[in-house]
């Protein structure tokens, strides 16, 4: 790419997101997707909505990446000058910690919240067997996808929960050439649910 840019005469910028939280059907990492179909089954089945991950990530402080952002990103860093050939950390701009946020996503569910209790719940196991279960909601409900793979990769939100260390992205590079877009990180969820509800691919 860098010979092809200096050759050929175009520019490049590389972007680092963390966790991108935003609507994708068939994408085999998406964790919004994943919690939200999760919480789902979790109201449908009276089951808690328990904490699959470390305890360094529900205690630590993490961030992630608004899809709306990392676009917003891509835009700005192709017509600013200064950010032409330039790598770019990405994220929200602002850090959570999941014993907050957890409890929010559950009120947003109306389920019961359980937070880390000293071992890990990966939703892998938990979710193992809620295929049919789920395609049995999507006819109740009319959603407009009931294949349960298609929505939810439990395997990847345990990678992204089961971090056993804290998560904080440098944005200060961005910022420094006048990259100033804030999202808070609870709202990009709930806009996702909501979205997500719109679209019929949650009840």
């Amino acid at each position: 790419m860098y010979a092809a840019a200096a050759r050929d005469g175009f520019t490049w910028s590389i972007h680092r997101p963390h966790t991108v939280i935003g609507k994708a059907v068939g994408n085999q990492m998406n964790l919004g997707t994943t919690l939200a179909v999760y919480a789902t089954i979790c109201r449908e089945t009276k089951r808690p909505f328990r904490w699959p991950g470390s305890e360094a990530q529900w205690n630590g402080l993490s961030d992630a990446t608004d899809v709306r952002v990392l676009a917003k990103h891509l835009i700005w860093a192709a017509t600013t000058e200064a950010a032409h050939n330039e790598a770019f950390n990405v994220v929200n701009g602002e850090y959570f910690r999941w014993k907050w946020l957890w409890k929010r996503l559950a009120s947003w569910f109306d389920v019961e919240p359980v937070g880390f209790d000293g071992t890990v719940h990966p939703l892998e196991d938990q979710m193992a067997q809620d295929g049919p279960l789920w395609r049995d909601i999507a006819g109740r409900y009319s959603l407009a996808e009931p294949d349960l793979n298609r929505l939810a990769s439990p395997w990847h939100t345990d990678l992204d929960l089961g971090r056993p260390i804290e998560v904080m992205t440098d944005m200060s590079k961005s910022r420094k050439l006048g990259f100033l877009i804030y999202q808070r990180t609870d709202e990009s969820f709930f806009d996702l649910f909501t979205q997500l509800r719109k679209d019929r691919l949650i009840p």
